[in-house]
């Protein structure tokens, strides 16, 4: 992914809600279900890790993205965007 690439999802980030947040319990296969499911509906999408997570965003939003195939496109504070491109329907 190019640089203007990686900036035009970000500023299209800016006007998102997190879709989910993280907490104590941390990342769970419930969890990365409902980022792939949002993640294959929008394509980008951002979480909210809580103070009661054990991980930071940057933690998190590296774990996530191994396990579903995403792209971490910004971690800004305790908020992660990630992008992964949707499959063509057909």
């Amino acid at each position: 992914m190019t640089g203007q690439e990686r900036a035009a999802l970000r500023k299209q980030a800016n006007t998102l809600s997190p879709i989910t947040q993280i907490g104590k319990d941390g990342i769970s296969d419930n969890l990365i279900r409902t980022v792939e499911e949002a993640i294959d509906k929008r394509g980008l999408i951002k979480l909210s890790v809580l103070e009661s997570a054990d991980m930071t965003a940057q933690e998190a939003a590296a774990a996530i993205a191994a396990r579903s195939g995403a792209e971490v496109i910004q971690c800004i504070g305790r908020k992660l965007v990630l992008y992964r491109e949707r499959k063509e329907e057909s």
